[in-house]
């Protein structure tokens, strides 16, 4: 898979790794490194099509405001030192109710123009490795709404929409994301030409973080790509989970669904 370049700035000495290009990630502050400021932070951190900050690779940090909460966690007080995770929010699992798990709807950008059966086939092939893990989770595509698929339309909880950027392959969003910003974003061309990196196995990872999971080589057993502690542990830490960056001393070369994330998936929302 062809890299443009890997993370522009870390506290410390780990970058996470995207998929395609790392944007900036903030580990914990390191004894004899240098922390950059906040302002030295927010100008080497991509911002995407509609002016959202990414970190870690391919999660959204939003607003300003937002990338300023990421930071302050990472570098305060309480900055973080050292299969499949949660993310939390305060604490609490980022996760959807058990009524709207079961009605994830979402529309495909007629935008993409010829790319777009691509992008619909993957996000269906991504949709069936997490309903086929738990009846718990159930994605509908709605394409009555694809004319007007962005983050305005209401009658979809979110939007699949083309990037306007070659730095990435794909990017998502988590459950507790406001929905000015709930979309996922694909670079339809590079989503087909990934190596072993499948279409299917791509969207597949983006749906996981959609459902609130967040990068398994976050967990201290990789060893390298470290983001943050805000997460729960819902399985044992398996290096070759959908949700593992290979290049982050993952064991997996295509980004396939483990046993591991299934049973993960289905701790989190029931089977």
């Amino acid at each position: 898979m062809k890299r443009i370049r890997l993370g522009a700035i870390a506290l410390g000495s780990v970058a996470a790794l995207g998929l395609g290009l790392a944007a900036p990630s903030i580990a914990a502050p390191e004894s004899g490194t240098t922390v950059p400021t906040y302002q030295e932070f927010k100008a080497s951190t991509l911002q995407d099509i509609d002016k959202q900050y990414i970190v870690n690779g391919d999660e959204p940090a939003g607003t300003n405001a937002d990338l300023r909460d990421f930071y302050d966690r990472m570098v305060g007080a309480d900055a973080p030192i050292n299969g499949l995770i949660v993310n939390t929010v305060g604490g609490v699992d980022d996760k959807w109710s058990a009524t709207q798990a079961l009605n994830l709807t979402y529309c495909v950008s007629n935008k993409f123009g010829t790319s777009k059966t691509n992008v619909v086939n993957a996000m269906n092939q991504g949709v069936a490795l997490w309903e086929g893990a738990t009846s718990k989770v159930n994605f509908t595509y709605v394409p009555a709404q694809d004319a007007s698929c962005t983050t305005r339309n209401n009658a979809v909880l979110f939007s699949v929409e083309p990037t306007n950027t070659t730095q990435y392959i794909a990017r998502a969003f988590f459950p507790s994301t406001a929905k000015r910003s709930r979309n996922v974003l694909v670079n339809a061309t590079s989503l087909m030409s990934s190596g072993s990196w499948t279409p299917g196995n791509i969207l597949g990872h983006e749906l996981g973080h959609t459902l609130g999971f967040r990068h398994e080589h976050t967990r201290p057993e990789a060893g390298t790509c470290f983001e943050d502690n805000n997460w729960r542990p819902l399985t044992p830490y398996d290096k070759a989970s959908i949700m593992h960056y290979p290049q982050c001393n993952g064991s997996s070369s295509d980004l396939s669904m483990t046993d591991t994330d299934r049973a993960g998936v289905r701790a989190l929302y029931g089977s």
